[in-house]
């Protein structure tokens, strides 16, 4: 926001701002308003088409008519009016990529038509109707409109990893209800790491006895898990990580592992040494059994194998498996992975699963029906897909980075000038943000995730050219309410845990900064703290929020200050009394920091932010003046 104001007074330039619309997000890809409004009483209902009964269906308008009747107060259902429902059929039996999620709705002062081929589809549009409802003085209604809307990308997700940190199933399922709501399909459940193994196998117990820590998913919590997602039309999809980032697997079973052990559960976070031995027979006859248990559990037609970070020296020292790469004319540990992959692929395929991975698996040996998942960038995802690979993409998808909403919103699978040929292009089959949990707990993930996944949610499926960055941040801002209704947290975590940070103490001023700030990057705050497992995520760091709303508020009164008419005075006005209040922040945060130890990590982003504000205070005094002198600019 500083940066805007500091642009402007170099040029001497003004901004004007874009247009405003609905609230709706992800927006649909055909939107037409009409006259009129179809209001909204007690004798709304959805009748549904059909005689052929899909309770999954049934299920999503009772949620419907539950969740629209709390953001009413209306007691809805009674009546026959409302919206008609048609529902061509239910849809594929195990949801898939290739799953219809289109519809087609139209809302006038009559009544409102809902239809689809697919129970999806239908579970798409009726979040499209609950995100319609508005009111008036008159009192609640649907806008006449007509949508025809389907998904740019088949699979559109979020990875939740468990593994180095523990989230308990009411924390897998509150995320699940936001994912429905901004219309994503694909939890991404990374299950194993070298911190913890968190499901429970019947076959291979001690795999969770001893590499679990006691907190990991019963086998009828998973079965329960994956049919709330299914409700909701959302794929879970297993990662059980291997080779490497598997310690957690040879606590119970080192005979598997390249090296001799024994092994414990790992407390630190990072790239490990143990790795599974792709050489013995054995090994793969452990995957079989494994597999096999595990595929009764998540029916998904895919299977993540991680396959990243692989750290080798267990390969490169030990004797057996370098004579037997020698033997088998395997060149490097590039090619011992290689064919560990192949062998996997083989063992999925005989139990129904396609194989994906991260893209260090890409191989010219990979075989050809494997989804390569791109983290390191977009250029591996590009070019697995000119080698016939379909791939989907999370560079630029990390929330655990602590990126702002803007960030994530204007990366793209398809970027313009990707030079991929259309049949190329089309192997490219959408994307996931990634939620890793070196610093996350259960109280704190939704800050992490929400609202944020919002917007990666609608570049994944509205067209690509909706990319209005303040007009994203303007149905944001409504979007965190309504996520916030499903029972997520984001909203109130940050005054709920500088509450406890504050130990007793007025916590407003600590609240006031934290309205402001953002937790500094992943990479600097690993390098800064070195965090273990074990480690308390308590500080002020794990208070504050990503991109937080009060920084949307700033950036939008700073295009307001720049506008060339009688808005901008009391724009700027408005700017200046927020820095004066800024500036007082750092000495009444100075004060309570000599009180409350935890609060003393917030000092110096105090301090930083009184000569941020010191700097708007100047830049507002050289508006109007014409291009600022190059001495104050430097």
């Amino acid at each position: 926001m500083i940066a805007l104001l500091l642009a402007a007074v170099a040029t001497g330039s003004l901004q004007a701002p874009l247009g405003v619309a609905h609230t709706l997000m992800p927006v649909p890809a055909s939107l037409v308003w009409q006259v009129g409004r179809l209001r909204l009483d007690s004798s709304f209902s959805v009748r549904v088409a059909g005689s052929r009964r899909d309770d999954r269906l049934a299920r999503g308008v009772e949620r419907f008519l539950r969740r629209a009747g709390s953001a009413t107060g209306l007691l809805l259902g009674r009546g026959a009016g409302g919206l008609a429902l048609s529902v061509a059929g239910p849809g594929q039996r195990v949801q898939s990529p290739e799953e219809d999620e289109s519809y087609t709705l139209e809302v006038t002062p009559g009544g409102a038509s809902l239809q689809a081929p697919t129970t999806v589809g239908a579970l798409r549009g009726l979040e499209t109707v609950l995100q319609l409802i508005d009111s008036d003085s008159a009192g609640w209604y649907l806008p006449s409109v007509r949508i025809a809307d389907r998904p740019r990308f088949p699979w559109r997700g979020l990875l939740i990893d468990v593994g180095r940190h523990f989230e308990p199933p009411e924390v897998i399922r509150r995320q699940l209800d936001g994912m429905a709501a901004v219309k994503l399909n694909v939890l991404h459940w990374h299950l194993s790491e070298d911190q913890g193994f968190r499901v429970e196998s019947r076959r291979y117990p001690r795999l969770q006895r001893f590499g679990s820590d006691g907190l990991y998913y019963t086998q009828a919590e998973i079965r329960e898990i994956v049919a709330y997602a299914r409700d909701r039309g959302i794929r879970v999809v297993p990662e059980f990580d291997m080779p490497g980032h598997s310690t957690a697997w040879f606590v119970g079973y080192p005979a598997y592992s390249s090296g001799p052990g024994p092994y414990t559960i790992e407390r630190h976070f990072g790239v490990f040494v143990p790795t599974f031995d792709p050489t013995r027979a054995e090994t793969y006859q452990f995957l079989e059994g494994f597999i096999a248990e595990m595929a009764a559990l998540f029916p998904d037609p895919y299977w993540h194998i991680g396959g990243d970070e692989v750290e080798g020296s267990q390969w490169r020292t030990n004797p057996r498996i370098r004579a037997f790469m020698r033997v088998h004319r395997l060149d490097n540990n590039g090619a011992l992975q290689a064919y560990f992959n192949r062998r996997l692929s083989a063992i999925l395929t005989r139990h129904g699963k396609r194989m994906v991975g991260w893209d260090e698996i890409l191989h010219p040996d990979l075989p050809p029906t494997t989804v390569v998942q791109s983290w390191r960038g977009q250029n591996s995802l590009v070019e697995g897909a000119k080698r016939g690979y379909r791939g989907i993409l999370s560079a630029g998808w990390y929330l655990d980075a602590m990126r702002t909403a803007e960030f994530h919103y204007l990366v793209d699978p398809l970027a313009e000038g990707n030079e991929l040929e259309p049949d190329a292009a089309s192997r490219i089959l959408g994307g996931e943000a990634c939620m890793w949990a070196e610093h996350v707990t259960p109280e704190s993930i939704d800050s992490r995730i929400w609202p944020r996944l919002a917007a990666i949610a609608e570049r994944l499926w509205s067209p690509r050219d909706v990319r209005d960055v303040p007009d994203m941040y303007r149905r944001l801002a409504v979007m965190r309410g309504r996520l916030e209704a499903l029972g997520l947290g984001h909203e109130g975590h940050t005054g709920r845990m500088a509450r406890r940070l504050a130990d007793g103490h007025d916590a407003s001023v600590l609240i006031g900064l934290l309205e402001l700030v953002e937790p500094v990057r992943f990479s600097e705050r690993s390098s800064l703290q070195r965090l273990v497992q074990q480690t308390p995520l308590v500080f002020a760091v794990d208070a504050a929020r990503p991109d937080p709303p009060m920084q949307w508020n700033a950036r939008k009164a700073a295009r307001a200050a720049l506008l060339p008419d009688d808005r901008a005075t009391a724009a700027r006005h408005g700017l200046d009394s927020s820095f004066v209040s800024w500036a007082a922040l750092a000495p009444a945060l100075d004060s309570l920091g000599a009180e409350v130890p935890l609060v003393r990590d917030a000092i110096p982003a105090a301090r930083a932010l009184a000569r941020v504000a010191a700097i708007g205070r100047e830049a507002l005094g050289q508006l109007g003046r014409g291009p600022a002198p190059p001495e104050w600019i430097k």
